[in-house]
């Protein structure tokens, strides 16, 4: 997640940088594309970074889910089983 937002930062410092380029440039160079190609590529690092976030929540719900079925499940079976009945070395 740091290393995207560090390259998020760094695209637009680029873009910035030749945006500035652009404008202080006596010969008519069209940097424009380049802008575009760097703004888009932000573009995507932002969509990414967003699916990996939503997938990480995801992750830490359904392993907060996971922890609760087996405390859940622990439980039942120690009171079907009196308590200490359990398999050998668990």
């Amino acid at each position: 997640r740091e290393s995207q937002v560090e390259l998020r930062e760094h695209i637009d410092s680029l873009a910035t940088e030749l945006c500035r380029i652009n404008e202080d440039q006596k010969v008519a160079l069209d940097l424009d594309p380049y802008v575009k190609k760097l703004l888009n590529a932000r573009r995507r690092v932002v969509l990414v970074n967003n699916i990996l976030q939503n997938a990480q929540e995801r992750l830490r719900r359904l392993g907060g889910g996971v922890a609760k079925e087996t405390v859940r499940r622990k439980a039942m079976l120690e009171a079907a089983g009196g308590g200490g009945g359990g398999l050998p070395g668990k």
